[in-house]
């Protein structure tokens, strides 16, 4: 049995200790937040912190993470207040979506390290594969979050206001618009 803390909880993985992180996460856990990519740590999409570094969870067995506290993209901030996470939406970085979790967890801990990186810094750390070409974004997003972490006030967007269990549930529904004349 293989014991450590995710998002706060202490848990206690009942299989197999070479059990990759990523998927006891994903199928035991039930934290989806954390994607598969390409399975061998070159893509970065399942980013995740491990006692705050940045970590490619498919590459680690659960059994070296004995007493270690792992958080997900689930548990960066609950209302999506991080300043990485508002920096993400102020600069509209998401476009397909599928890397992002990866890639904000991999800032959060350069930033949470490193509150002013260089570009060499910056390209150092953040080796995730954006297969949208989101990249000049991505950088944008960096600078605005390290900004607002060293304390200066710049206009950000607001909190999206919604729920992250709600984000699943009901469409909105769409009213109806008469075509031209």
């Amino acid at each position: 049995m293989t014991r450590f803390t995710v998002n706060g909880q202490a848990v206690h993985y009942r299989i197999d200790p070479e059990t990759p992180l990523l998927w006891a996460l994903r199928d035991a856990s039930n934290l989806t937040g954390t994607k598969y990519g390409c399975g061998a740590g070159l893509c970065g999409a399942c980013t995740v912190h491990v006692d705050g570094r940045a970590v490619r969870s498919c590459q680690v067995p659960i059994a070296a993470l004995e007493g270690s506290f792992v958080t997900t993209i689930e548990a960066l901030s609950r209302d999506r207040s991080h300043a990485v996470q508002q920096a993400w939406i102020a600069e509209s970085v998401p476009q397909c979506g599928y890397c992002q979790p990866g890639m904000v967890m991999a800032v959060a801990a350069l930033l949470a390290a490193n509150q002013n990186p260089t570009d060499a810094e910056i390209d150092g750390a953040i080796t995730n594969i954006c297969r949208c070409g989101t990249y000049p974004r991505v950088r944008r997003a960096i600078r605005h979050a390290a900004r607002v972490m060293r304390g200066e006030t710049i206009a950000a967007a607001p909190p999206p206001g919604i729920d992250p269990a709600d984000a699943a549930g009901a469409v909105p529904a769409l009213t109806p618009v008469a075509p031209p004349r």
